[in-house]
């Protein structure tokens, strides 16, 4: 699946799943009819969700890079997992494109869970069991 988010000065692409030769056609022919509708400074290619990624993921970054140079445009990977930064390193298309790595985040508690308990009560509950195993 893809996600794109058009803003003024930036096109970001959310990628997920595996980009392999399947479907780096489809995401090619979607990046690049979003960028020439807007021509944008910034393309931001986000890989959070990016579970596998063989050389056609290298072409798509390559030929992304090429397109935004013919005006001057940057290309960025927010949020390589581990196996996708080696893969960008080891291949070198890293230095096609500024990679950056931003924290998810933070998740929100639930409502309906019990809320923790404090660290005096958690220590009045283990000395009331301490006292009635004994």
């Amino acid at each position: 699946m893809l996600e794109l988010k058009q803003e003024p000065q930036k096109l970001t692409a959310f990628l997920s799943g595996e980009i392999d030769h399947h479907r780096a056609k489809e995401l090619r022919e979607a990046i690049d009819f979003a960028v020439r509708e807007q021509y944008p400074p910034t393309v931001i290619l986000d890989f959070r969700r990016v579970t596998f990624m063989d050389s056609s993921g290298i072409g798509l970054i390559m030929g992304r890079s090429r397109l935004l140079e013919e005006y001057g445009g940057t290309l960025e990977i927010h949020n390589p997992p581990p196996q996708i930064r080696k893969v960008l390193r080891i291949s070198g298309a890293d230095r096609l494109a500024v990679i950056r790595s931003y924290a998810e985040p933070p998740k929100q508690p639930d409502p309906a869970a019990p809320a923790p308990p404090d660290a005096e009560q958690h220590a009045e509950q283990k000395e009331a069991e301490h006292e009635y195993a004994q």
